[in-house]
This record gives structure tokens, C-alpha cells and sequence, in this order.
């Protein structure tokens, strides 16, 4: 079976990570998640109530298994970054730009939902001219990335496979598993 990496930290979206990393388990992948240090994650949970934007609750810890400085990227098959605000500082971490960028470099499968585009931002050489989606708050910085933002929750260019938030995991995973086999 594959072998998948999942990048993330503190406030990522609990659905974006539980959702993935159990569903890859039971397809019997094996699955890394990787954080800027390895430890308890807090996860967040976000929704709309009564509010134009969403409102942010704590939720549920899950452990991460590396740290990114632990990651060989050649290891693996596959990518997923969830969203929630995890991607917002993960980006800043030095390792990133190498690991996410090798993935596009070899065509392996890379699944980014909600605000996982934030981790674009600084390899937009990678994301250039692609098409993709994401939050609706996000599409500054897919634009700036130099992709074309597509207004859907669901969209795959190449070996990218985007959606818009957790409602649309069970498409994202399809699409994501169709692209790893």
C-alpha cells in the first residue's frame, strides 16, 4: 500500500485531519502526520453560527508522528494539507517549501482543502498557471500564487486535488484515493 504524509499543526480543523487520516487507515495506507514538532496536536473546530465568518472551538488532540525536520519527502507517495489555521504558520516553517514542492516536482498525488492554499504561498513556482480551489477567504492568495481560483468545492488539476472546506471530504478523499492508486 501507499505510504502518506499529512502536514499540520496546532488549529488545524479537526474534520480536515480525523477525516483523511482514518479514511487512508482503512484503505490500509500508512499514514505520517508531521508537524513543526512532533507532539499532542490541538485541533479546532470551525462552523457558522450566527456570524458571517466562521466561529473557532477547541476539539479533539491527535498525536503527531514527526517532526518536519524528521521528513524525507522521497518516502512518500502522497500529500494531504488539511486546513483550518494550522496552514497559516506551518508555511513559515523552513522545511515546507522543500517537502510540499517535491511532490509536485515527482506528479505524486497532493490533496489541499480549505485553507491548506495558504501553504502555497511560498512555492507559488509550484502552483503557477493550475487551477484550484479552496475557502472562499483564500482566493487572494491562490491568485497571488499566480492558479487560477475555481469557485466550486471540488476541483483536481493534474496531481492536485483541491476542495472548499470539510463538508467535502468525501469527494476530496475519492478523488485523492483515485489519484494515489
Amino acid at each position: 500500500m501507499a505510504k502518506v504524509l499529512i502536514l499540520t499543526g496546532d488549529a488545524v480543523e479537526a474534520l480536515e485531519i480525523f477525516y483523511p487520516y482514518y479514511r487512508l487507515l482503512e484503505e490500509g495506507h500508512e499514514v505520517t502526520i508531521a508537524s513543526p514538532n512532533k507532539k499532542k496536536l490541538q485541533t479546532v473546530c470551525h462552523d457558522f453560527v450566527d456570524m458571517e465568518t466562521f466561529t473557532e472551538k477547541l476539539a479533539y488532540g491527535i498525536d503527531s508522528h514527526a517532526s518536519f525536520s524528521e521528513i524525507n519527502p522521497a518516502d512518500y507517495d502522497g500529500l494531504i494539507i488539511p486546513g483550518g489555521r494550522a496552514p497559516e504558520y506551518i508555511r513559515m516553517e523552513k522545511e515546507i517549501p522543500a517537502i510540499v514542492s517535491h511532490f509536485f516536482e515527482n506528479n505524486k498525488p497532493v490533496g489541499a482543502i480549505c485553507h491548506a492554499a495558504l501553504v502555497f504561498s511560498v512555492i507559488p513556482e509550484s502552483v503557477k498557471n493550475r487551477s484550484m480551489t479552496a475557502f472562499t477567504t483564500c482566493k487572494p492568495e491562490v491568485e497571488s500564487a499566480g492558479a487560477e481560483y475555481v469557485n466550486k468545492e471540488l476541483h483536481v488539476d493534474n496531481n492536485l486535488v483541491s476542495a472548499h472546506a470539510w463538508p467535502d471530504l468525501p469527494g476530496f478523499m475519492r478523488e485523492f484515493l483515485k489519484k494515489l492508486k
